[in-house]
């Protein structure tokens, strides 16, 4: 494998572009709602250990997705590019599980010195066998895909999001935060939250979506009422959603429907999915919930009195990052 910064094309090497990790509690979210079904969009036993997904071009320029064994030198990677470094990533040949068509996210650079990015042409010895080139999915629908890559938005840039809420009477302030003030340190970075517009308003206002994924806050979700109560006011996809994400408590779900991060402070972020549902929170703090049948909606959900125990014991199942 060849890094980014060489340029002359050699058609047996892989100039690499991106990586990404898919393990129970890392993985691309626009894969699926879970590891195991992350892992069966490459036909991937969904193995304990993980794998790493190594993303680039050959020399004559067509998409190649390379899946390695070595989780550990892939991780080392990412984190280096996170930091601004330079990182050679070179996985041994011994490693490498299988080499597919395209790429299943999107990648916005490409290789110096070799063709534009182009899904490789079909191997005339293969008789119409080859696998179909892998692709990302379609940012301009919403379904799946899109609702769980909003979820993964808001947990990135949580403060922008929660800010949107500040001084809604039935929300409060976030947790850590004086009544009426929030910290904007995260404003601005992506999100679009403009700033002093709490979620009523945005409605009113019939603002622009707040994401890439086309997802907005929306006005007049009511938070959880008193124990033992189901949130009357609520829209049925959230009481749903609330509902399915307790049974999990009862009957756990596959590896990586429930995910938990670093937060700031002693709080964790999660992150939990099911058929047609993506739910992040923080665990002192709300939730936001976004539903295949609301589409670019995000309903948040009070803490009331339920909401904090019910994330406090996803948090305990959740699968975490090594």
């Amino acid at each position: 494998m060849a890094g980014t910064n060489d340029t002359v094309a050699d058609d047996d090497a892989l100039y690499v572009l991106t990586a990404a990790l898919l393990t129970p509690a890392q993985f691309p979210s626009l894969l699926g709602d879970d590891y195991p079904a992350a892992c069966a969009a490459f036909a991937l036993e969904p193995y304990a250990e993980g794998y790493g997904l190594v993303l680039g071009q050959d020399g004559g320029g067509a998409r190649w997705t390379v899946v390695v064994e070595d989780v550990s030198l892939v991780a080392v990677a990412i984190a280096a590019w996170d930091c601004g470094m330079e990182y050679d990533l070179s996985p041994d040949d011994r490693s490498v599980v299988c080499a597919l068509p395209g790429w299943p996210l999107p990648v916005a650079v490409s290789a110096p010195g070799v063709a534009a990015p182009h899904d490789p042409l079909p191997d005339p010895e293969a008789e119409g066998t080859d696998p179909t080139p892998l692709a990302p999915p379609d940012t301009d629908s919403w379904g799946p895909a899109q609702r769980r890559m909003g979820a993964d938005e808001i947990a990135h840039q949580w403060a922008a999001w929660r800010e949107q809420l500040d001084g809604d009477p039935v929300f409060g302030a976030p947790a850590g935060a004086e009544a009426g003030s929030v910290s904007r340190s995260d404003a601005g970075t992506g999100t679009g939250a403009e700033a002093g517009s709490d979620a009523r308003a945005v409605a009113e206002a019939g603002s622009e979506p707040r994401a890439d994924t086309g997802t907005d806050v929306r006005a007049g979700a009511t938070a959880e009422e008193p124990a033992g109560e189901t949130p009357s006011g609520a829209h049925p996809g959230v009481r749903r959603a609330l509902a399915e994400a307790r049974g999990y408590l009862d009957a756990p779900p596959p590896p990586g429907r429930v995910r938990s991060s670093f937060a700031p402070g002693e709080a964790r972020m999660l992150r939990a999915d099911g058929p047609g549902w993506s739910l992040v929170a923080r665990t002192d703090d709300i939730a936001f919930i976004l539903l295949d049948e609301e589409p670019g909606e995000v309903l948040p959900v009070g803490r009331g009195t339920e909401l904090p125990g019910l994330l406090k014991a996803l948090d305990a199942l959740a699968v975490r990052p090594a």
